[in-house]
C-alpha cells in the first residue's frame, strides 16, 4: 500500500508529500567524539498487544521511540550513507519521541521532525474517516477505498492545538504573547525562543509547511532544498552555531553529515580554489595561487577571524536590550570595542588595507557574494567574518535528511513548548489600534490578537503590505531610501543519473567563467549544490540532485504569456545547464531525469517575498551594518525578525536576528528584566547611529 499527501503546485511546487513503502531497517550513527560511523542492522520486536482490533508494534531506537498500529512494520530511521558521507555526527539535545496511535486503523504517517517511513497491509477498508489525530496534529480524512487503498489528505491547518485558535462566541479574544508572522528560520527561532521563557506563542504561516526558503519538497523520489544546502551556525561548539542552539532550547535533535569542503570557486582565468573545512588547508592552498600576497591574506582573514572570535565569545542577546548589552560591556570590554569598531567597516576597505593584487580582490568579492549578494565593498565586514570563520571552526554541516527538518523540528519543538502554530493561515493586515500592534488580520476573515506581533515577512511586505500606507513610520521610509532589494534567484532543481559525476565531486560550487565584471548580473554567476553527495538518501537509487540558482529580476518575468514564461524558463534554464555542462559535467544535459525551474515569481508567490526578495542590499556604499535596522520598530508592539533586519542575509544571520528578537520581546512582556529609562536612551542611540550611514 501507498499513502501520499501531495499537492499539485505549478512551477518549484514547494509541496508536502509523504509516501510510506516496506524498506529494511537500517540506521547510522556516531558519537560526536567518533570519526568513523558505526553501521548497525537493527531488529525490532513486536510487543503483542491489541487496541481496538489491531495490534500494536512498538520500536524503539536510542533515544526516540515511535509507536504504529499495524501488522509487520519496518522502521527506517537516518539515511542512506553515500561516499562522501561517511563521517555521520549526531547532535544529541534531549529526548525525542514520535508516536502514532490511532483508534480509527490508519496504516501510517509521516510526521514530525523524524523522518520515519512505515509500511504495513490492511485496516482501511470499509471506513470513512472524519478525523485523525497525532499527537497533536490534526488532519481531516475522506473515505477510504478498499480497493486502491487510497485516501486524501487535507490539514485542517493548526499544528499544537485541537482546535483553531480565533475569536471566540461572544466576541471574546484569545491572546497571546506574541504573534509570529511566517514560520521561516528567523521566525521560528524567535518563537521557540519565547516559548521557552515561558511565552504563548502563535506562529502563522502561509504555506503548509514551516521553513519558508530553508524548507523543502518532495518530488517522484526526490526531496529537495528550497533555498541554500550550505548550513553555517549548525555545529557543537562555540556561541554562533545557533541552529544547534535553538534546536537543544526545545529538545530536539537533528544528525548531520560534516562537509569536507564549504565550496569549490570555478572563476575566470582558470582560478580553481577550494574552500576547505580546515582553515590552514585553505590558506595553504589560496596562498599557493597568490604566493606574492601571502601576508595580505593572512592579514585580511586575520582581521575576519578577529571579529569572529570576539563575537564567539560573547552570550548572543539582543543589542537594543541595554542591561544585556552593558552586562556584556563590563564583562568582555575589549570584544565589545571590537565589534564597535569594526561595525561601521566593509569587507572591501579591510581587504584593500592589507591586498593589491586585482585578481585576488575579485575572489573576495565573490566571497562576498556568496554572503551578501553584492561586492566586498558593500558586504558588512562583520557578516563576512562570520560566514568566512564559521566555515572552518564549526564547518559546514548537512542535516541527515535535508534542511528542511530544521525547521519541522523547530516547530516540532515549538508545540512541545505548549505554543501553536497554524498553516494555511494567510496574513494580510496588522491590526493597528491607537498606534500600537495588537493583532493579525487573515484573508478568510480571522482575527488574532496578541500583546506583541513579530514579523518574518520582509521589510517591504511588512511595511507596504501588512500595514496601511498612512500608517508606515517615517523611519521606515528612510529606511526604503538608503537599502533597496535584494535580486531574486532563478532556481532548477534536478535530478540526474549518478554516472555525470566525476568521484570526489564537491558539494558546493561557486562558478564564474570567463568575465569578472559578470558577478553581479543577472545569470552571470551560478551556485550549485549536490546535496546527494553527502546524503544519499535524498535521491532515488543511482540518481545525483543538483540544485543550481543564479540571480534574476522579476521585472524580467513580468508582461509574459502563460506560453511565452514556460518557454523563457525552458531557454534560460538550458543555458545554465549548458554552462556546467562545458565547465564542470560533460553529457549533463542528457543525464538528466528530473527538472523543475523556478523564478522569482515562484519566490514571491510561495514564499510571500516581495518580487522575491531575498533581504535588502545597500543602495549605495554602506557604512557597514550602521544602517540596519535592528527588531523593533516605530510602532509599539511591533518587531521584525529575519534578514531584513540586522545582520542581514543568511541562516546564521537570521537565526541570531530570531534570538535578538526574542529577547527584547521577552523583556517587553516581563520575562526578562528591562529599564524603561535605559531601553528609551539606547534605542534613540541606535536611531541616530542609523542616520549616519
Amino acid at each position: 500500500m501507498r499513502f501520499s499527501h501531495s499537492l499539485s503546485i505549478p512551477e518549484l511546487g514547494f509541496s508536502p508529500s509523504m509516501e510510506i513503502y516496506q524498506f529494511p531497517s537500517r540506521h547510522c550513527i556516531t558519537q560526536l567524539s567518533s570519526s568513523k560511523p558505526r553501521v548497525q542492522n537493527h531488529s525490532f520486536q513486536q510487543h503483542g498487544s491489541q487496541g481496538n482490533g489491531v495490534s500494536l508494534c512498538g520500536f524503539q531506537l536510542g533515544s526516540q521511540s515511535s509507536q504504529a498500529f499495524g501488522h509487520g512494520c519496518n522502521l527506517q530511521l537516518g539515511s542512506r550513507v553515500g561516499p562522501r558521507s561517511r563521517k555521520l555526527k549526531v547532535l544529541s539535545f534531549g529526548h525525542g519521541r514520535s508516536s502514532l496511535t490511532n483508534d480509527c486503523k490508519l496504516s501510517g504517517l509521516d510526521l514530525g521532525f523524524c523522518k520515519s517511513k512505515l509500511f504495513q497491509g490492511s485496516h482501511l477498508w470499509g471506513s470513512d474517516f472524519s478525523r485523525h489525530m497525532h499527537g497533536r496534529v490534526e488532519l481531516e480524512l475522506e473515505e477510504a477505498n478498499s480497493r486502491n487503498f487510497s485516501f486524501v489528505v487535507r490539514s485542517s491547518s493548526t499544528l499544537g492545538v485541537e482546535k483553531e485558535v480565533e475569536r471566540e462566541e461572544g466576541g471574546a479574544k484569545k491572546n497571546y504573547d506574541a504573534i509570529v508572522i511566517g514560520s521561516g528560520i528567523g521566525g521560528l527561532v524567535a518563537a521557540t525562543q519565547l516559548a521557552v521563557k515561558g511565552a504563548k506563542v502563535l506562529v502563522l504561516e502561509k504555506y503548509v509547511i514551516p521553513g519558508g526558503s530553508s524548507g523543502y519538497y518532495e518530488r517522484d523520489g526526490y526531496t529537495f532544498d528550497v533555498g541554500s544546502s550550505v548550513m553555517f551556525g549548525f555545529s557543537d561548539k562555540g556561541n554562533l552555531n545557533l541552529i544547534t542552539q535553538a534546536l537543544a532550547a526545545v529538545g530536539c535533535e537533528m544528525p548531520v553529515i560534516p562537509d569536507p569542503t564549504t565550496v569549490h570557486y570555478h572563476l575566470p582565468d582558470n582560478l580553481s580554489v577550494v574552500v576547505h573545512r580546515e582553515y590552514s588547508e585553505f590558506v595553504s592552498e589560496l596562498t599557493n595561487k597568490f604566493p606574492h600576497e601571502k601576508q595580505g591574506i593572512l592579514k585580511f582573514y586575520g582581521v575576519c577571524w578577529q571579529i569572529f572570535n570576539a563575537l564567539n565569545s560573547l552570550e548572543l542577546k539582543s543589542l537594543e536590550e541595554p542591561i544585556y548589552l552593558f552586562g556584556q560591556f563590563f564583562q568582555k570590554p575589549v570584544e565589545c570595542l571590537t565589534l564597535a569598531y569594526y561595525l561601521p567597516q566593509n569587507a572591501g576597505d579591510i581587504a584593500r588595507k592589507y591586498i593589491q593584487d586585482p585578481q585576488l580582490l575579485s575572489f573576495i568579492d565573490a566571497e562576498c557574494f556568496i554572503v551578501s549578494t553584492v561586492k566586498a565593498l558593500q558586504t558588512p565586514m562583520i557578516n563576512a567574518s562570520m560566514v568566512m570563520c564559521d566555515r572552518h571552526y564549526g564547518g559546514i554541516n548537512y542535516p541527515v535528511g535535508g534542511v528542511g527538518g530544521i525547521a519541522k523540528s523547530l516547530a516540532k519543538g515549538l508545540v512541545d513548548q505548549g505554543s501553536e502554530i497554524l498553516y494555511k493561515a494567510n496574513v494580510t493586515n496588522i491590526i493597528v489600534d491607537q498606534g500600537r500592534a495588537v493583532g493579525v488580520r487573515l484573508s478568510d476573515g480571522r482575527e488574532f490578537f496578541a500583546k506583541t506581533i513579530i514579523s518574518n515577512a520582509t521589510r517591504w511586505n511588512t511595511f507596504g503590505k501588512l500595514i496601511k500606507a498612512d500608517q508606515v513610520p517615517k523611519q521606515e521610509e528612510d529606511f526604503q531610501k538608503v537599502y533597496v532589494k535584494a535580486p531574486s534567484f532563478l532556481s532548477i532543481h534536478m535530478g540526474v543519473k549518478a554516472e555525470v559525476l566525476p568521484p570526489e565531486t564537491d558539494c558546493h560550487h561557486f562558478v564564474l567563467e570567463d568575465d569578472w565584471t559578470r558577478l553581479e548580473e543577472p545569470y552571470g554567476s551560478i551556485f550549485l549544490s549536490i546535496p546527494t553527495v553527502l546524503d544519499s538518501s535524498l535521491a532515488p537509487e543511482g540518481r545525483h540532485i543538483l540544485h543550481i540558482f543564479t540571480t534574476s529580476s522579476i521585472e524580467d518575468w513580468e508582461g509574459l504569456s502563460r506560453k511565452d514564461y514556460e518557454a523563457k524558463k525552458e531557454l534560460v534554464a538550458d543555458e545554465i545547464i549548458h554552462r556546467l555542462e562545458n565547465k564542470l559535467f560533460p553529457g549533463l544535459k542528457s543525464s538528466i531525469a528530473f527538472k523543475e525551474v523556478g523564478t522569482p515569481k515562484t519566490h514571491r508567490r510561495y514564499l510571500a517575498r516581495d518580487k522575491g526578495t531575498y533581504g535588502p542590499i545597500p543602495r549605495n556604499t554602506p557604512k557597514g551594518l550602521l544602517g540596519m535596522p535592528f527588531n523593533t520598530t516605530a510602532i509599539d508592539g511591533l518587531y521584525c525578525v529575519g534578514d531584513s533586519c540586522f545582520p542581514g542575509q543568511g541562516v546564521i544571520a537570521v537565526s541570531f536576528s530570531g534570538v535578538m528578537c526574542a529577547h527584547r520581546v521577552a523583556a517587553d512582556i516581563g520575562l526578562e528584566k528591562k529599564s524603561p529609562v535605559l531601553d528609551a536612551a539606547l534605542l534613540r542611540l541606535l536611531g541616530w547611529l542609523r542616520t549616519l550611514a
